[in-house]
Order: structure tokens, then sequence, then C-alpha cells
């Protein structure tokens, strides 16, 4: 009798510490003791409200509870030399790192160095911009068709026929190249297309005012303007101008977002759609990387696809101070800056974020890390941009929002 009492106190001591082992979130995870594990976050450029937004929110799920007794995070900014990055992972690989989450400058500069740290058995995931080194996790939203459909969007909008600016990125990156790439192949299929201007904004909001500014008095009689990031500024520089505006297509700069609730601006003929870089691919992406370290995860090497937002004129709608919730999409303004990006938030993957925390890299009170939905949506190959040796998809620039209704 005494041996049968035996086994059951011990088969229930067993099932108590099966359950505790498993136990993701609550007092009986928090209390359990963690392995602290050496996180480097990798910026490369940083001169905008998109990367001190993706930085913030990074430290702020790192500050997060049960993470906060997880991780040891350092941030290190390298600069647009694929050089200086080189020599930041080079520095955490050194420092035995168990993880690089990284905003890559170069699709390919930096891969003999990351699968160096793989080999080492450094986990690098690679957030909105992509490398082709197949060790690393792309984690990134840019395979979603950002370039193709803005470009379409715009191409509907003038009828197929008009002059036309680009306003890209930074150069060099895959996110630039992928999303000019993308356009250009929409662009190419209406001969009544002029592309007249085209220049560097950098992703700032300032220089793209001053840059699309020197456009506009070389070609006053331009009909649209496709931008990638910095669009807020294009739109205050076509503002500037007395008189008609013209349609744009941008990303989400709340500045922009607002433009499209001014109703002088609306009259004075600005249309468009925001879509765009969701700076919440760097807080999937870290989430991602936490649960492949900790194993509550089995996920190999991939490319994986973050959606593309997108909000027509008529679908922008303001939230109520800075709560983020029924469907809300842009800050009033004054709370935050013109070129903040508003798409931070996701009920379902980041439900721990917060306004503030994407302010000031402080964890949201009250918030405890929840689990990703299992299922990841895989990415389409891209040579040149989240691979080397493969093919890209007959239908690589596909629209997937957008219907034509101009023809060409």
């Amino acid at each position: 009798m005494k041996s049968k009492a035996l086994f059951k106190t011990l088969c229930a001591v067993l099932i108590g510490a099966s359950l505790l082992g498993t136990a993701w979130s609550g007092a009986s995870a928090q209390s359990a003791p963690a392995r602290k594990y050496k996180i480097f976050l990798s910026l490369s450029y940083s001169g905008n409200n998109w990367m001190s937004e993706t930085s913030n929110m990074i430290q702020a799920l790192a500050k997060t509870p049960p993470y906060d007794k997880m991780v040891d995070l350092k941030v290190v900014i390298s600069g647009t030399d694929p050089q200086a990055q080189i020599a930041a992972y080079e520095s955490m690989i050194d420092a035995k790192a168990d993880g690089i989450i990284s905003f890559p400058i170069s699709p390919t500069a930096l891969n003999r160095t990351v699968k160096r740290g793989c080999e080492k058995g450094v986990k690098f995931f690679m957030y909105d911009s992509t490398v082709t080194e197949p060790c690393a996790y792309n984690v990134s939203y840019i395979s979603a068709g950002f370039g193709e459909n803005t470009a379409q969007a715009l191409v509907n909008e003038l009828g197929g026929h008009g002059k036309i600016f680009m306003n890209r990125g930074v150069p060099g990156t895959s996110v630039d190249k992928r999303h000019a790439d993308g356009a250009r192949h929409v662009f190419a299929q209406y001969p009544g297309i002029q592309v007249v201007s085209e220049y560097y904004g950098y992703w700032d909001d300032r220089v793209s005012q001053k840059e699309t500014a020197k456009a506009l008095a070389a070609h006053p009689d331009v009909d649209g303007i496709w931008s990638e990031l910095g669009e807020a500024g294009v739109l205050r520089a076509v503002a500037d101008r007395k008189g008609r505006m013209v349609p744009i297509t941008g990303e989400n700069m709340n500045g922009f977002r607002l433009g499209f609730l001014n109703k002088d601006y609306v009259q004075r003929g600005f249309k468009g759609v925001s879509s765009g870089s969701p700076p919440a691919t760097a807080g999937y992406a870290f989430k991602l990387m936490m649960e492949v370290l900790t194993g509550k995860r089995d996920l190999k090497p991939t490319n994986i696809e973050y959606p593309l937002p997108w909000a027509a004129a008529d679908q922008i709608k303001l939230c109520n101070g800075k709560t983020i919730a029924d469907g809300c999409n842009v800050f009033a303004a004054g709370l935050v800056p013109d070129g903040f990006s508003t798409e931070i938030y996701n009920p379902t993957t980041l439900p721990e974020v917060s306004l503030d925390a994407v302010l000031t890299g402080k964890p949201t009170p009250g918030a405890t890390i929840q689990p990703l939905p299992a299922a990841i949506k895989q990415a389409a190959d891209e040579p040149g941009i989240n691979c080397s040796s493969c093919k890209a998809a007959p239908d690589e620039y596909r629209l997937t929002v957008v219907k034509v209704s101009a023809k060409p």
C-alpha cells in the first residue's frame, strides 16, 4: 500500500513539473529560473523615425516579462558603410552572441560574416531589409509587393498617362532595390507614363521634402509622385505650392496619412494610398528569434513574409489619443512627429506594443509576452534580395492588392 501511495505521489510530482515546464507566461513561468540570452540589435542606417521606432520596440519587448529576466540586449549603430556593419557583426560574434537581430545595409556584402556567425551558433534574424546568405532568417514585407502595387495605384489614378517623380530610399539596400524594381515593372507597361525625376530621399521626410522641392522647381507640371518612406516630406513640398496638388502614393508616415483628412488638400486634388514598411516587422522578428532560441518554436532559417499594410484615402481613421484600437491608423498632429511611421501594432502578433513603448523604449505597463501564432507565411524567392542561387517566380511582380483599371 505504501509503495502504491508513493507511486501516485511521484506521478503527481512529475505531472506538476511537466506543466510548470511548459507554461509560457504567468507567475509560474516568470518565477522559474531563466537563462540569460546575449542579444545584439545591429542597426545600419539610423537617420529617421522608423529606425528609432524599431529600436525602441525591440528594447521595450526585451524589458517585458518574461523577457526582462531572459535577455541581455545591446544596441549598436554602424551607419551606412557595409564595412562598419561587418565589423560590428564580427565583434558581436566574438562576444559570443546568442542572437543578432539586424537591419542589414546590404543583401550581399554581409554574407561571409553572417555565415561565420551561423557556424559559431549565432542566430541571425534580419528585419525589413534582407540578406541572401541562406543561414539567416529574413523577416520582411518587401516580397509582398509594395513597389508594384503602389505604382499601379498611381497609374490607375492618372489613367495611364502623366509625368511622375520617384522618391527612393537608401541606395544599396534590398528594400530600395525591390521597391524600385517592382514600380518600374509597372511603369514600363505604360508608354504614357514618364519618370521625369528620380532621386533619393533616404527614407527621411526632411531630405525627401528638399529633394522633391528641387524636382518641382524643374518640373512644375508633374502629374503624380511615387514615393518610398519620406512621403510626409513629399506631401509638404507639394502642399507648399499654391493651387493644384497631385496624387501621391507613399508609405505610412503620420503626416502623410493626416493629409488625407485635410479638407483643403483634398479639395486641391490630393489623392493616393498609404502602404509601406511597418516598424512592427522588427517586433515580430524579435519575438520569433526568442521563440527559436528558447525552444518554443522549431524553425529552420527561412524567408518569412510580413503582410503589406494598405490604406486607401477613405480608410484613414484617427486614433483616440494614444489608444490604438478599432482599426485606427493615424495619430493626431502634435502627438507624434510627421515622420513617425504608424504601423507599429498588431493585436495578434504584437499585443504588447503601445505608442509610448515605441516612443520611449519602455515596456507597456502590465504587458507580458504572448506567444506568436504557430503559422508563418513563407516569402517567395527573390534573387538578389533574399536568395542568390534561386529563380524568381514567373509572376514575381504580380499585383496582390490593386486591380488594373488603366489600359496600357
